[in-house]
């Protein structure tokens, strides 16, 4: 596989919410989205079916697209995370999700146009250590209070979709 093709793509409709701190679904405009709470961090997971047969083993970059309900300036803050879902050894009772990388983004000037924040993740731990034919699924958290860097959009943000590629 080339570096850069889309590995798996994601849209708000194949969200599986988390017990707690879950994004709420909405709309747009008739577009669906899923709104992060601009004062808690909130999360969306979904889980992705196969990890493609000619995926290379290199890293990945989750590219998230994002509106916001109303902000026209300001910083946004995104954490994406891996989990394997290795045949006979994940139980899955209960999450382990790698740790979080981060990026952030800028709000657009004009409310209604989205932004694409990329969150890079080398191969191996990075990563959960997924391989080609595995199962995973992947978390978007909205770090609203900024501990991995600046989010001072007090409004929803708006995740309109996204996609994984090999990187």
């Amino acid at each position: 596989m080339a570096s850069g093709e889309i590995l798996f793509s994601f849209v708000p409709g194949s969200n599986e919410p988390p017990a707690t701190i879950g994004a709420t679904p909405d709309t747009r405009n008739s577009h669906p989205v899923l709104d992060f709470d601009g004062a808690v961090d909130e999360e969306a997971v979904f889980t992705c079916p196969v990890m493609p047969s000619n995926y290379g083993g290199g890293g990945i970059t989750v590219v998230t697209e994002w509106s916001f309900t109303s902000a026209t300036s300001g910083s946004l803050r995104v954490q994406t995370s891996i989990e394997r879902m290795d045949f006979s050894s994940l139980d899955i009772d209960a999450d382990s999700f790698a740790t979080a990388n981060s990026a952030g983004g800028t709000a657009p000037g004009t409310s209604g146009q989205f932004i694409a924040v990329s969150v890079a993740h080398a191969s191996g731990a990075e990563m959960d250590s997924v391989v080609a034919g595995e199962p995973f699924r992947v978390k978007v958290r909205r770090d609203s209070d900024g501990t991995s860097g600046t989010d001072d959009i007090a409004s929803d943000a708006e995740l309109v979709g996204g996609y994984i590629k090999e990187t």
